[in-house]
């Protein structure tokens, strides 16, 4: 596995059909910053709105995994796409897409792993950031049929199991160990269907953009003439047969359990939807696009929670502070009861993490309340304000002559209670150079690992008057 980030050498065309619409589109993989991710943007559309290729915005996962802002403004069918990304490691990209759905080329990754070969890729000064699977993460679908886990592994790997119950299609087993070996063992298996389901979709005037080339037609059931007449019409065929290993037409499989590959295909790319490269081991037993979709935003809130224990202030209450309590009291014109932070732990031109202890013996839980102490919510804004003041106050030369007051509290989210024995740290981050005394911050408090509020505020900083 790579450890740095990697985009395209340079953009590359790729033009096709969609399968389900039937529509002449062109996509084109652009080249994209660091740090920027995957996103399509649609190029027919006014103002080619940009979808980013997570899972939160999966619309629909029927015959394929379709993303967008709207009903108006989707993508369709993009996991096979974002399976060969994967597959080559590319980091970040814009797909520029003419259409309402990717091109269905021969039904698998192959095309777009061949195109983006043909540029190259690029290294870039950008450390990739792994999900690491630290402890299994599972899920189950309703009918209990349908399961995927993920669990510890020191790199990414993918098994899957499919069973479909058929003399044609029975029981497959896939698995990809090593992403090197993607292109060689999944990226040429294509997608595949059962006849009877086909024949449901040519008669609700789908798959439009199918032909026999472009998807492995299993034939689960006895054909009549009529049935085969129906499908040399729809896939412009003079002859159209059953072979005698049961696959409509003349298509030869590339593996005997190309279907299963396909399904491990389909994982990869709809896993992608995550958020970010996975490391660990994917166990997949008879997945689906809604399955796949589903696990992956599992894995997405699993990213956000991780993400936001990250962002956690380090506090060892060994190390000596910034600014001890007196110290404060030096600063800001507070004092007890109402000076609520005793130490400031880290002090820059653009952040300060302060600590509030909350002791029983605090005056405002004798009446909020009796029995069961809780810490207000307004006074631990209060307490996160005050802890800004110091950042504030510390691009004067004498901040005992200024006083900080609120303008504007936005956002407000409380999270948890906050109780005694509770230690209270902040973290806030000015977002805006300071101007004409304004001073804007995003501030956060958390308990241990755990966010219990957060909010945007607005402060002026203003000189006392002379006495």
């Amino acid at each position: 596995m790579s450890t740095n980030q990697h985009t395209l050498a340079k953009p590359v065309s790729i033009s096709g059909t969609g399968l389900h619409t039937g529509a002449k589109v062109t996509l084109t993989i652009k080249p994209a910053p660091a740090n920027h991710g995957v996103v399509f943007k649609r190029t027919d559309i006014e103002g080619q709105p940009e979808i980013a290729a997570l899972a939160k915005n999966v619309l629909e996962t029927a015959r394929g995994t379709t993303i967008g802002l709207s009903p108006d403004v989707t993508v369709s069918t993009v996991e096979h796409v974002l399976a060969a990304l994967v597959g080559l490691e590319i980091d970040n990209a814009l797909l520029e897409i003419n259409g309402l759905e990717m091109p269905i080329m021969d039904g698998s990754s192959l095309p777009f792993v061949e195109a983006i070969e043909s540029v190259g890729t690029q290294e870039q000064d950008a450390e990739r950031e792994y999900f690491e699977i630290t402890e299994p993460i599972s899920y189950e679908a309703e009918n209990g049929e349908v399961e995927l886990m993920a669990v510890p592994a020191d790199k990414f790997e993918v098994s899957v199991m499919v069973e479909y119950g058929t003399t044609v299609l029975g029981s497959q087993n896939a698995s990809l160990k090593n992403l090197a070996d993607f292109k060689q063992e999944i990226a040429r298996c294509r997608t595949f269907s059962f006849l009877h389901e086909l024949e449901y979709l040519l008669d609700n005037g789908l798959i439009k953009g199918g032909d026999l080339n472009n998807a492995i037609v299993y034939v689960d059931q006895e054909v009549d003439q009529a049935t085969l007449e129906k499908l040399k019409v729809a896939f412009k065929k003079d002859n159209v047969a059953v072979k005698s290993n049961g696959i409509l037409d003349n298509l030869d499989l590339h593996f005997s359990n190309e279907a299963a590959r396909h399904k491990l295909l389909d994982v990869i790319g709809d896993l992608s939807l995550a958020g970010k490269p996975i490391k660990g081991r994917i166990f997949a037993t008879r997945p689906g696009h809604k399955a796949n979709t589903d696990f992956a935003k599992i894995l997405a809130q699993k990213i956000k929670e991780e993400s936001r224990r990250a962002k956690v202030p380090r506090y060892n209450p060994n190390d000596k502070p910034i600014y001890n309590v007196n110290e404060i009291m030096g600063i800001l014109p507070h004092r007890p009861p109402f000076l609520l932070v005793d130490k400031i732990t880290e002090l820059s031109e653009d952040h300060v993490v302060g600590v509030k202890s909350v002791s029983m013996n605090e005056d405002f839980f004798q009446g909020h309340f009796p029995g069961a102490p809780v810490m207000p919510g307004v006074l631990q804004i209060e307490a996160m304000a005050q802890a800004g003041g110091i950042l504030a106050l510390s691009t004067v030369p004498d901040p005992e002559n200024y006083l900080t007051f609120f303008i504007k509290i936005e956002e407000v989210k409380f999270k948890r209670q906050v109780v005694p024995g509770d230690t209270l740290i902040f973290k806030l981050i000015m977002t805006e150079p300071i101007r004409r005394g304004i001073v804007k911050m995003d501030g956060e408090a958390f308990v241990g690992n755990n966010l219990v509020c957060e909010a945007k505020m607005m402060a002026q900083i203003v000189k006392q008057k002379e006495k």
